[in-house]
């Protein structure tokens, strides 16, 4: 009972960190969002896409309402925006998105992780980046792909893929035309709920880690990355065939 008692304790506690880890994330981009113009997403576009994305998350109304509250008390905080690319274990790569009001912090905690990290090293800008596409991703029940597909070309939306699996389709956009076709979709489906509405990036190819020891570095090293404040998003091509339904 009490070793039972303590691994319950210790999923609750990460389930707890990685919520307040997602809260953070979006805290920050939704004030950034909000500062970018009037903090009313009613008058700024970019500020009710990333309302729309946070909700997708499930991040709280208090959290969002918080964030924008910030921003309308003229609050002086900035934030720059930091990109830093590594391979992993495995030969897997890595990118780290960070949004930070300390650049030199940022590099410094990150390249820490990598360095007590086996297999992993950080290298230039686009040592990686090269074989990933930036691309929007939206999920929401629907059904019908001929009428998305139609709608979205309507909008002049640059579509990469449209897919539906039990009910829910995805949509796969070009970065740049990331809010055309959000605007398609929410025009086409009044009132639709997103369960993902985000832009990531995607890899072009995938590496299988099946090597019990690579398995373990690439896990401490997300674990580290995702420890780090400034860290806002991390992406990597790792599959791990073991791990999978």
């Amino acid at each position: 009972m009490g070793r039972a008692h303590e691994v319950r304790a210790a999923s609750m506690a990460k389930t707890a960190a990685i919520k307040s880890k997602l809260y953070s994330r979006f805290g920050k981009e939704l004030y950034i969002a909000a500062k970018s113009g009037v903090p009313d997403p009613d008058m700024n576009l970019t500020l009710k896409r990333k309302i729309a994305e946070a909700k997708s998350n499930q991040v709280p109304a208090d959290v969002i309402k918080r964030a924008i509250e910030k921003a309308k008390g003229g609050s002086d905080e900035n934030y720059d925006e930091a990109r830093y690319e590594g391979f992993g274990p495995g030969g897997s790569t890595v990118i780290i998105d960070c949004l930070t009001d300390n650049t030199n912090r940022s590099y410094t905690n990150v390249k820490t992780c990598f360095n007590r990290c086996r297999g992993a090293k950080l290298v230039n800008a686009g040592g990686v980046s090269y074989n990933y596409e930036n691309d929007g991703i939206f999920e929401f029940p629907y059904t019908d792909e001929d009428k998305m597909l139609e709608a979205l070309m309507e909008a002049d939306v640059d579509v990469q893929d449209v897919s539906v699996n039990d009910g829910v389709m995805t949509v796969k956009t070009t970065f740049a035309d990331f809010g055309k076709a959000q605007d398609a979709i929410e025009k086409l489906i009044p009132g639709v709920e997103f369960s993902r509405c985000e832009t990531a990036m995607l890899p072009n190819e995938y590496v299988d880690l099946t090597d019990p020891e690579d398995i373990e570095s690439y896990h401490k090293l997300m674990d580290m990355l995702n420890d780090v404040e400034d860290v806002n998003k991390v992406y990597s091509n790792v599959r791990i065939p073991s791990e999978e339904e």
